[in-house]
């Protein structure tokens, strides 16, 4: 899979209306979940506890959080494009997010990303980025929303 090469505003803005790419799958494990409920202090048996949601959960075992399933964003965009001369980038928002489906654990998943919207703050674009994040085998998307991102670029 080759990433998409994009080096200033026009050529991002040429993908307005656009899916950008899709990355490689990632499987969630349960070491993940158990890190991330380390690093967020969110010890939901859910989550951290395989014995007890195999037998008291609908799911048959762990979950993984929302926000971990959201946090593995940056990564995954990063194996579809590669955005050059800038000098930096500013995580700005996230909007009309659903978390429509739970991550199992061991399921696999992987970002789908089209442009919505690029507009030029003098100088600084702001990104509008419809992503998906799909689980492999599941017709219903872990999530879906408009993630804004703030491109510095260099010239």
């Amino acid at each position: 899979m080759s990433k998409v090469i994009i080096r200033n505003f026009d050529e991002f803005s040429a993908f307005i209306g656009r899916e950008i790419g899709t990355s490689g799958y990632h499987t969630i494990t349960q070491e993940q979940i158990d890190l991330f409920a380390k690093a967020t202090l969110d010890f939901q048996w859910i989550h951290i506890n395989p014995e007890r949601a195999r037998e008291e959960s609908p799911f048959g075992g762990t979950i993984a959080h929302g926000y971990l399933t959201l946090s593995l964003i940056p990564y995954l965009w990063d194996q579809i494009a590669e955005v050059r001369n800038y000098k930096m980038l500013v995580n700005y928002g996230i909007e009309d997010l659903r978390f429509n489906q739970p991550v199992r654990v061991n399921d696999q998943v992987r970002l789908r990303v089209a442009l919505k919207n690029i507009t030029n703050l003098r100088g600084i674009a702001k990104a509008e980025m419809s992503v998906t994040m799909e689980i492999k085998e599941n017709p219903r998307p872990a999530f879906s929303g408009t993630i804004l991102f703030l491109y510095h670029f260099t010239g």
